[in-house]
C-alpha cells in the first residue's frame, strides 16, 4: 500500500477492552467491528495448546480455564514478566499486549486491507518505561507505530471534532477549556486541556495506573465471596475457575446496576450455590473510597492547572466505567455542571487516535497539519546524585511534572573524586527527593574518562523529552571529548533481537528498521 492510500488508524489499547478506528473518505473517524461483529475486543488472552486465543472466547474461558488466561496485562507493563506462568512459559506483559494488538490488526485488515502505520494510545499517567513497552508491543504486533498519544488528549481531539469546535480549516473558533475524566477498566486519568486555534494544549495531568473498573468488580467479588463464606464456610476465591465465574457474574452485575437499582448475583463452589442480592446503594457504599480517590485527583489536577471550575467549559467523561451513575453524580456535584458524554465513552479515545494519525500522515505527505497537540509530562524526571553536604543520594529533578512538551533541560553535576574513570547516570521518574521512592527508569554510562581528571569536573546532563513522552539523555564532560547521546537502557526492556523473535512468533513477520532548563549543581554523579 503506497503512502497516499495509507489509512489513518488509531488504536485504543485498553486494560480490559480495546478498539480500533480509522478516518473514512469523508474525513470522519469510524470504529471498526472485529471478527465477532463487536466494536470492542476484550484485552484477554487464552493459551490453548500451542495457540493463543484473543478476545471474547478468551474472556469466556476465565470461568473454566482461568489458569490459562491472561487479563489486565496493561497494568504490569514495565515488569520483566507477567505475574502468571502461562502454558509453562513466562511472558513479558508487552508480548501479551502484542497478541491483543495482533488480533486487532488482523480484524481491521478485513476492512482496510493490509496496513502497518498506527497511533496507539496510553494513559496520560503512564511513565516512560510503560510508554516504551507499549511501542514495543506495537512493533511485535507487526505495526509501525507513528506515535503514542495520551488517552485523555485523544478523547479531547475526538470531542473537539464531534462538537464542531474544529472549523473546516481545522481550528477551534473559540478557546475551550476541557477537563477530561477518563475512568477505564484498569487505569484512571484526569487531564485539563485547552483547545485554542489549531492547538490542543494539555495544562495539567494526573492519574493512577492501578485504578479502574476492574477494582469496582473486585469489590463485588469480595462482598459476594464473604457472604458465601458466612453461609457455607467456604471461599470461592480459593479456586481460580470458581473465582473466574464469580468475577464474570460481578462484572455483569456492575453493568446491570447502572440501569437498575438492584441485582442478584449467583455464586457456586464445590457443589454449593447461592444468590446474593446487591442494591445500587450497597454497591456505591462498597466502592465509595475508590470514587473518592478519583475525586481527590480531579481536584488536584484542576488546581495544578491554575484553574477553577468556572473556567472549565466542558467536563468530558471517557472510559466504560464512567457509565456508573455514581461517577456522573460525583462530577456533577464537584463541578456544578452536567458532565459531557456526547462522544461514545468506548469509542472516543480510538477516534481521537485516528484523527491524530491522519495529521501525522498528512505531515508525511508535506501537507500542513490541521491539529497541533501539546502535552505535559505526568511525572518529574531527574538524575540520582549525591549531595556533598549530607553525602546522601538525592533525586535531582531536571524536568518537573506538568511541564509543556517537547522540552530540553540541563543540569550540571560534578565528579566525585580525582581520576574518576567513568560516570553512571541513573534516571528516575517521581516527585520524591529520595530516589528509592521513585521509579528507576534506566541508566547510561560514560566510560574511559581521561587519566588525571580533576575532582569536581563539571558534568552536563541534558534531557530531551519528546511530545510522546520518550526521553533521550545527553551527557558531556567539561574539558574532554567524552560525550554520550543515549536513549536510556532500561532494566526490563527487551533487546532488538528479542523483539524481532517475538514479532516473528506473534505475526510471522521478519523484523525491520522501524524501531530504532539550565542550572549548575554541586551534587556529584557516581562512578560505575
Amino acid at each position: 500500500m503506497n503512502q497516499e492510500n495509507c489509512p489513518a488508524v488509531g488504536i485504543d489499547l485498553g486494560t480490559t477492552y480495546s478498539a480500533v478506528a480509522y478516518i473514512d473518505d469523508t474525513g470522519r473517524p469510524v470504529t471498526l467491528v472485529n471478527s465477532e461483529g463487536d466494536l470492542v475486543t476484550p484485552s484477554v488472552v487464552l493459551f490453548e495448546s500451542d495457540m493463543a486465543v484473543v478476545g471474547k472466547e478468551a474472556l469466556k474461558a476465565i470461568a473454566t480455564e482461568a489458569e490459562h488466561v491472561a487479563q489486565c496485562a496493561k497494568r504490569e507493563l514495565g515488569e520483566r514478566a507477567f505475574h502468571k506462568v502461562l502454558g509453562g512459559r513466562a511472558y513479558p506483559p508487552e508480548t501479551l499486549q502484542a497478541l491483543v494488538l495482533n488480533k486487532v490488526r488482523r480484524d481491521a485488515s478485513r476492512h482496510l486491507g493490509d496496513f502497518k502505520k498506527v497511533v496507539i494510545t496510553v494513559p496520560a499517567y503512564f511513565d516512560e518505561v510503560r510508554r516504551k513497552a507499549t511501542q514495543d508491543a506495537g512493533y511485535m504486533a507487526g505495526f509501525e507505530v507513528l506515535d503514542i498519544i495520551n488517552e485523555p488528549t485523544a478523547a479531547a481531539i475526538a470531542h473537539g471534532f464531534h462538537k464542531g469546535f474544529l472549523n473546516r480549516k481545522g481550528a477551534a473558533d473559540m478557546p475551550q477549556k476541557l477537563l477530561v475524566y477518563d475512568l477505564g477498566g484498569g487505569t484512571f486519568d484526569v487531564t485539563v486541556m485547552e483547545i485554542m486555534g489549531h492547538e490542543f494544549c494539555a495544562l495539567a495531568t494526573d492519574g493512577d495506573v492501578q485504578l479502574g473498573g476492574h477494582d469496582w468488580d473486585q469489590r463485588l467479588v469480595n462482598y459476594v465471596a464473604e457472604e458465601f463464606k458466612k453461609t457455607h464456610n467456604l471461599d470461592p476465591r480459593e479456586d481460580p475457575n470458581a473465582n473466574g465465574r464469580l468475577w464474570r457474574e460481578c462484572e455483569d452485575a456492575k453493568r446491570t446496576l447502572s440501569a437498575r437499582t438492584k441485582v442478584s448475583i449467583s455464586c457456586d463452589y464445590k457443589g454449593l450455590a447461592m444468590r446474593v442480592e446487591v442494591t445500587r446503594e450497597k454497591f456505591e457504599e462498597l466502592t465509595q473510597d475508590l470514587l473518592d480517590r478519583t475525586k481527590f485527583t480531579t481536584r488536584q489536577t484542576l488546581q495544578a492547572a491554575g484553574l477553577s471550575w468556572s473556567d472549565i467549559d466542558y467536563v468530558l467523561m471517557v472510559g466504560g466505567s464512567t457509565r456508573m451513575p455514581m461517577v456522573a453524580k460525583m462530577l456533577r456535584d464537584l463541578s456544578g455542571q452536567e458532565p459531557d458524554a456526547s462522544v461514545s465513552v468506548d469509542e472516543a479515545v480510538a477516534h481521537g487516535a485516528a484523527l491524530h494519525a491522519s495529521v501525522i500522515l498528512a505531515h508525511e505527505r508535506g501537507e500542513i497539519s490541521a491539529i497541533n497537540v501539546k502535552n505535559v509530562n505526568s511525572h518529574s524526571l531527574g538524575v540520582v546524585a549525591s549531595d556533598p553536604r549530607t553525602n546522601r543520594r538525592r533525586n535531582a529533578i531536571l524536568i518537573p511534572r506538568n511541564t509543556a512538551l517537547p522540552v530540553t533541560a540541563k543540569r550540571v553535576f560534578r565528579t566525585q573524586k580525582p581520576n574518576q574513570k567513568s560516570i553512571l547516570v541513573q534516571i528516575v521518574e517521581g516527585e520524591s527527593a529520595n530516589p528509592d521512592d521513585c521509579s528507576q527508569i534506566g541508566k547510561c554510562v560514560v566510560r574511559d574518562l581521561p587519566v588525571g581528571l580533576p575532582e569536581q569536573t563539571p558534568i552536563e546532563v541534558r534531557f530531551a523529552y519528546q511530545e510522546n513522552g520518550r526521553l533521550t539523555v545527553h551527557v558531556n564532560v567539561a574539558g574532554t571529548n567524552a560525550e554520550l547521546k543515549h536513549e536510556i537502557t532500561r532494566d526490563n526492556s527487551m533487546t532488538t533481537e528479542q523483539l524481532d523473535a517475538w514479532r516473528l512468533y506473534i505475526t510471522g513477520q521478519q523484523g525491520d528498521d522501524s524501531h530504532v532548563g539550565s542550572s549548575d549543581d554541586t551534587m556529584t554523579v557516581d562512578e560505575l
